[in-house]
């Protein structure tokens, strides 16, 4: 038991000091993304946007941004940061230790959580100098945001076993993850959509996790609180489960 501390520990510690090492490349840039949305979508465009709900435009889109950091800063940590120890051969050095599956999940998932978590409340900070934002449920903020980033960076390990190449790790983000985020109900609610996209949209398990978070905030949800928990749980145990499957089989943990 000591051994799978010690290795929890040091992978936890390596990660929180990679991402802390190089800020100005992990926790600069999406403060700047974000605040160019607040400011451009928020200010000036949800300016000739009329309430939702109750809430104005701003107060609207800062959950879903908050979100979208949670997503996609837990995704990249883990993702990047396991390809490069399996690029670099130090995975192997893991491999052959005594350590088991579940420890290494847990390392490399806490780091990508960590930042993503992190981030997400820098990027909450930066939006109170925009507008107010009430707290409906703070448990139901927490347990989202908390979620979610461990399911992104489950995600991101699962990118990172499959990745045979740098080209391989950029793949998914780009062309299924950033646009399933930007039809995910960030900058709009989906009853303003044609019946047929509406149906379409409920497919998304995104939509669900930014209204789950919303929901938290404002009280207001497109979708149903309970089933968008059940749909960001069972993601994260498949997932966990597929990742620990991959592990114990020693699939593509070296390169």
């Amino acid at each position: 038991m000591q051994t799978q501390w010690i290795a929890y520990y040091t992978i936890i510690r390596r990660e929180f000091i990679r991402f802390f090492r190089i800020w100005s490349q992990t926790l600069l840039p999406p403060i700047i993304t974000t605040s160019l949305y607040f400011i451009i979508f928020g200010a000036f465009i949800g300016q000739q946007i009329s309430d939702i709900e109750g809430f104005s435009y701003m107060q609207f889109i800062v959950p879903g941004l908050v979100m979208l950091a949670v997503i996609t800063n837990s995704y990249s940590n883990v993702v990047t940061s396991f390809f490069s120890s399996k690029f670099m051969k130090n995975l192997e050095e893991i491999v052959v230790a005594p350590v088991s599956p579940t420890t290494v999940i847990a390392g490399y998932v806490t780091g990508g959580t960590a930042r993503g978590l992190i981030i997400a409340a820098l990027v909450l900070v930066v939006a109170l100098f925009f507008t107010k934002l009430p707290v409906a449920n703070y448990f139901i903020v927490a347990i989202f945001a908390f979620l979610t980033a461990v399911m992104f960076s489950l995600a991101g390990l699962l990118n990172g076993i499959f990745a045979k190449g740098f080209d391989s790790v950029s793949i998914f983000p780009t062309f299924v993850l950033t646009p399933l985020t930007y039809l995910g109900g960030i900058f709009y609610p989906i009853s303003v959509l044609p019946e047929f996209w509406q149906m379409v949209s409920k497919l998304n398990p995104i939509l669900y996790l930014v209204n789950g978070f919303r929901y938290g905030f404002l009280g207001i949800s497109d979708v149903s609180v309970p089933v968008s928990l059940v749909v960001l749980t069972t993601f994260t145990a498949v997932l966990l489960a597929v990742n620990w499957y991959l592990f114990q089989r020693g699939y593509g943990l070296r390169n």
